[in-house]
């Protein structure tokens, strides 16, 4: 039985789709989207993904800014290491992450913001500047402007 999930498909180019999906997997090259409204199709390539986004919700809170910041206690052993992903377009993301690896394709961040609508992004390495984990990840969130000290 396949599980359906909520994302939101961010590409390179700037394009966002948003859909339901029961194929994707990590490191395959592609997956299936229906679409929110026309119930469509599409076939997402992963090399044109930026990160795809598993949210609670489509609609989401539009006045919710993600803290960028890690908020969560420390000392959970299913939480992960702490990460920080510089996307090449300049959007920061921070959590936590249990698959992080630099030679892979693609690595899962479970948001430190408790109020964000993402429960976990799929993050595309080739779409990052630079990443970080631990103590450097820290340095790297309190250096981007409107960060909250770790």
């Amino acid at each position: 039985m396949s599980t359906t999930n909520q994302v939101v498909a961010h590409l390179l180019d700037g394009k966002v789709f948003k859909g339901t999906t029961e194929d994707f997997f990590p490191n395959r090259p592609n997956f299936h989207l229906r679409l929110v409204g026309s119930g469509a199709v599409k076939e997402v390539e992963c090399r044109t993904l930026k990160a795809v986004f598993f949210v609670k919700d489509f609609a989401g809170n539009p006045r919710h800014r993600d803290i960028q910041s890690f908020v969560r206690e420390s000392g959970g052993a299913n939480q992960g290491r702490k990460i920080a992903a510089l996307f090449k377009d300049g959007e920061l993301i921070c959590g936590y992450t249990l698959t992080y690896a630099p030679e892979r394709e693609g690595f899962f961040v479970s948001p430190s913001d408790p109020g964000s609508n993402n429960l976990r992004v799929y993050v595309l390495a080739h779409a990052t500047q630079e990443v970080k984990v631990g103590a450097e990840a820290e340095a790297m969130v309190r250096r981007q402007p409107g960060s909250r000290a770790a």
